[in-house]
């Protein structure tokens, strides 16, 4: 195919996403205030995040509607060829923001932010993965975890099951921690799919580059109410989706590795709270003054705006790097 083709493909899959994502958002946002599914919000982050409270939640629907329906408009009308992996993409797109409305209904009826419990989300984000691993390996899927310009060609065999699921519940609660100050997750998560949109293509897997590219207009539509002050939160409903689509992208383009540079930022959140309960069992002290570690920014006196762009900017420079090393590897 040739570049300019490709090139007028993926605008097009960026203003479909966007577009369709801004005109759900006006019409969404005053549903979901109707029916006052409002956020509530922790005690322990602060006074400042007090007139947050009752913002409308779910907001995720704002761009995983309009992502499977241009998805499925670009499918009907040959623009994008149905196959396998793109199946799986949706499944996993699909199943994990299903997880998160659930999670999220539950904690709008039982008024607090406990949906449902740490278990049952598990088993449901395990289920899922086990039936991306299937049609995976049904569909003849390596398992071998490549890297060639660092030397390793490791044959993981069944093991690379357990790898998927690591992979895909990890990136999934990476980004739901990371949610946590207005436009800061989809920034991020926008940043990160501009990344394995053009990886994808480079490498040879248009349909994935397409779809990442709707996904990416369809976030930066969601960010116009998302930024600070946000009108909308994604919720889990958004979070999870978001991480676990991420992780599929990764497995599939086979640039497993890629996804820890890429998605740096999300890394190192999570890490933040690892080593905060580590160090709090060890050191019977906090390694932080809060976690994930954009709230220890906020306790140092930072405002959330300069905190959302301070990290915005690190998620760019770590983007462009993975984009060289996930063509190059």
């Amino acid at each position: 195919m040739s570049g300019m083709l490709l090139l007028t493909k993926s605008v097009f899959a960026v203003m479909i996403g966007f577009l369709s994502s801004v005109l759900l958002g006006l019409v969404l946002i005053p549903m979901l205030k109707k029916l006052k599914v409002g956020q509530r919000i922790s005690i322990f982050v602060g006074d400042s995040h007090k007139s947050k409270e009752g913002t409308p939640t779910m907001g995720g629907l704002i761009f995983i509607i309009p992502t499977l329906l241009a998805t499925l408009f670009l499918v009907l009308t040959n623009k994008i060829e149905f196959s396998t992996n793109l199946g799986i993409i949706l499944l996993v797109f699909t199943g994990y923001s299903i997880i998160g409305f659930m999670d999220d209904y539950l904690s709008l009826k039982k008024k607090n932010n406990e949906g449902l419990t740490t278990i049952q989300k598990l088993l449901l984000q395990v289920l899922i993965a086990l039936g991306f691993f299937y049609l995976y390996m049904k569909n003849g899927g390596q398992t071998a975890l490549i890297v060639s310009t660092l030397g390793i060609n490791i044959e993981m065999s069944w093991f690379y099951g357990v790898f998927l699921l690591f992979i895909l519940v990890g990136s999934s609660n990476a980004v739901n921690l990371t949610d946590g100050l207005d436009g800061l997750a989809g920034g991020l998560s926008a940043i990160a799919f501009i990344a394995f949109s053009l990886i994808s293509l480079m490498v040879g897997f248009e349909e994935i580059g397409i779809f990442s590219f709707v996904l990416t207009g369809a976030i930066f539509g969601f960010l116009i109410y998302n930024t600070h002050p946000a009108k909308v939160f994604m919720g889990d409903t958004g979070s999870l989706a978001l991480g676990a689509v991420m992780g599929a992208v990764a497995i599939l383009t086979h640039r497993e590795v890629t996804l820890l540079v890429v998605a740096s930022v999300f890394v190192i959140e999570t890490l933040s709270v690892i080593l905060q309960v580590f160090w709090l069992l060890v050191f019977k002290k906090k390694l932080f003054l809060m976690t994930p570690i954009h709230h220890h920014f906020e306790k140092l006196g930072w405002k959330e705006q300069d905190i959302v762009k301070l990290f915005w900017v690190v998620g760019l420079i770590l983007a462009m790097s993975g984009i060289f090393f996930g063509v190059w590897l």
